[in-house]
């Protein structure tokens, strides 16, 4: 018999699960994995909702210092519309939607295996609700879809769809996002293994591995692309992508256009999706920090920082003020290099006279690498931000060179002013392009310069401070355009807000420890190795099984280059995430090339494309 079809995990497609020697049973925990207690207290939001819906609200209180509401799902629409509209809640912006599959968990007959996952925030209140919601249907998961009540649901949603399987009742355009659509499965459903097909080892051909070799999950026939809902071939439809150099990645846009003028662009993704969040099930906590570098490849050290700030949060240890310095600058660092590559690139797509300033650019960002591979021995994939700190301290060159650096890059940011500023081309392509109302930009669940580009004021670093940013003075630009001119002009002022912070930070760096002392969670100096017996067992331990986490779930992020780069992290009590959701700006802000292209001319699909400054690695995840 074919090993594609003697066992269940064979049918899927996938490979075996763990083998048995790979399964050490002496590791195995009692108690875990443990169901996430339910939240306690309350706040002057619970305690409203709970006087608004009664008993339709199964659980409400704090949970891990966040807001968390358990909600019937037949109320979820209903309390969604209420926290949006009611002056004393306000919660104008659905920020992410996710599920939860709990099948590996030890939760009652009765209970539902999928739970909703929402995450609303107040910008002018400055609160976070996370809502959660049992599905209906078992195996079969339903919930209602909020896209009636936030636009910004959209996309979330059908990614749930997709890798969860839930479906959402009334949404518009339930589709694949990120898997093929005759993809056989959902692939973050818990029975669903790691990993695509075996790659058989063998000294013999007569092997029974080798009938399944050359096989593959998905039949690699090319098959005619179907037309996206609501387009029509009346007009003339075009593919813009996936290889064209302006998607700056693997992004196909299929584009209908009347004459010259869009009418309507889906974006078609997951031609490099990844697995990250699959994977984060098999790895220990400390081990993901490595996977993280490889989603926003322009943005390493902040996606070290928003997975390690959740996981902190639950396990409730303090960073050193040295450490949480240290991450501010790397933190600063990475989004002006990050915002060079973009305007270096964004100048290049959109004016023929580009490829100077491409250059100019390339030059200061490439200090920056300097400054991050003196750190830590890595220019793109650092992973030099750690739970509990940072991987080791600064080497003393290293603020000679970011002192000089501060001194140059203000004079550089304004040779870049000279050159496009007032360039009549330049503005002629971005002043009125791209248009995003504050109102469209809430109602869409943007973040980021996208957010700030269209007045409203929000900056994570100031408003829900996190790492050492309560310590600096600094300037969060906005502008009320909401066009590509004022995003331009909003990102420029940041880097120059960036290198305000490095300044300070330089001046007051203080001393101390560069990681949290405490033994479970970071390995002890290389030096006690030899001396210490206790630190021997600490670092063996954590080498070999890692740390655990309390059962618990939190949502947190960081204000990265593109917006908010955020982790749901839901723990089970062991060492390995039960589940980890990534929120990623490049993928919500996406969902707007739509909206900003209508009614423009093909030309600007690229100007609005370079405005929103996507990454592939981290829309696809």
């Amino acid at each position: 018999m074919s090993l594609m079809t003697s066992s269940p995990t064979h049918r899927l497609g996938t490979s075996p699960g763990p083998k048995p020697y790979e399964i050490l049973p002496s590791l195995n925990v009692p108690g875990v994995p443990a169901v996430a207690p339910l939240p306690t207290g309350e706040t002057e939001d619970t305690t409203r909702l709970v006087e608004r819906f009664g008993e339709d609200i199964l659980a409400a209180g704090l949970h891990n210092g966040n807001q968390v509401v358990y909600v019937k799902p037949e109320r979820l629409v209903e309390l969604a519309t209420f926290i949006k509209t009611d002056e004393k809640l306000a919660y104008e912006t659905l920020i992410d939607v996710t599920a939860v599959d709990r099948l590996r968990l030890p939760i009652g007959e009765d209970e539902a295996r999928f739970q909703g996952i929402y995450q609303f925030r107040s910008y002018g209140r400055k609160k976070m609700l996370t809502v959660a919601s049992p599905a209906t249907g078992g195996d079969q998961p339903h919930l209602p879809s909020l896209t009636g009540v936030f636009r910004g649901a959209t996309w979330p949603e059908r990614e749930s769809y997709d890798l969860m399987g839930v479906v959402y009742d009334g949404h518009p355009d339930l589709r694949r996002i990120l898997m093929p659509k005759r993809w056989p499965y959902h692939p973050l459903q818990k029975q669903v293994p790691l990993g695509g097909e075996e790659v058989p080892f063998t000294v013999t051909w007569d092997d029974p591995e080798f009938e399944t070799f050359g096989t593959q999950i998905y039949p690699a026939t090319s098959a005619k692309p179907d037309l996206p809902p609501g387009m029509s071939l009346e007009n003339m439809v075009i593919n813009m992508g996936p290889h064209h150099p302006s998607t700056h990645g693997v992004l196909r846009l299929v584009v209908e256009l009347d004459g010259e003028r869009v009418v309507r662009i889906d974006p078609d993704l997951g031609f490099l999706h990844s697995g990250f969040e699959k994977i984060a099930e098999y790895k220990r906590y400390k081990d993901f920090i490595y996977y993280t570098d490889r989603m926003d490849y322009l943005s390493a050290m902040n996606n070290n920082l928003a997975f390690a700030l959740p996981v902190e949060q639950m396990l409730g240890i303090d960073v050193p003020e040295r450490g949480q310095v240290i991450r501010v600058i790397m933190a600063e660092l990475q989004r002006i290099a990050a915002h060079l590559f973009w305007l270096s690139t964004h100048v290049l797509d959109v004016s023929g006279t580009g490829m100077s300033l491409l250059m100019y650019a390339t030059r200061e960002r490439e200090r920056i690498l300097e400054l991050f591979e003196m750190a830590c021995g890595a220019r793109l994939t650092v992973s030099y931000l750690r739970i509990g700190g940072v991987w080791q301290d600064l080497p003393p060159r290293f603020i000679e060179e970011l002192k000089d650096f501060i001194k140059v890059m203000p004079t550089k940011l304004k040779e870049y002013h000279a050159m496009l500023t007032d360039a009549p081309l330049w503005r002629e392509r971005l002043e009125g392009i791209g248009y995003i109302s504050r109102q469209d930009a809430l109602d869409m669940g943007l973040t980021g310069p996208m957010l700030r580009g269209s007045g409203v004021d929000w900056d994570l670093r100031r408003d829900v401070p996190y790492a050492a940013y309560p310590m600096f003075n600094f300037e969060v630009p906005t502008s009320n355009a909401g066009d590509c001119y004022g995003r331009y002009l909003l990102r420029m002022e940041e880097m120059n807000q960036s290198i305000r912070i490095l300044d300070q930070a330089v001046r007051n760096l203080p001393g101390g420890p560069f990681k949290t002392e405490n033994r479970k969670v970071t390995p002890p100096p290389r030096a006690e190795l030899d001396v210490s017996m206790e630190s021997l067992i600490h670092h063996f331990k954590l080498m070999t099984e890692g740390f655990q986490v309390p059962a618990g779930f939190v949502y947190g992020g960081v204000e990265a280059n593109k917006g908010e780069l955020a982790c749901f992290v839901y723990s089970d009590g062991s060492a390995k995430p039960y589940r980890v959701h990534i929120h990623g700006p490049s993928f919500n802000n996406l969902y707007a090339i739509d909206h900003m292209c209508r009614g423009h001319m093909l030309s600007d699909v690229v100007t609005n494309i370079g405005s929103i400054d996507i990454v592939l690695g981290e829309v696809d995840r």
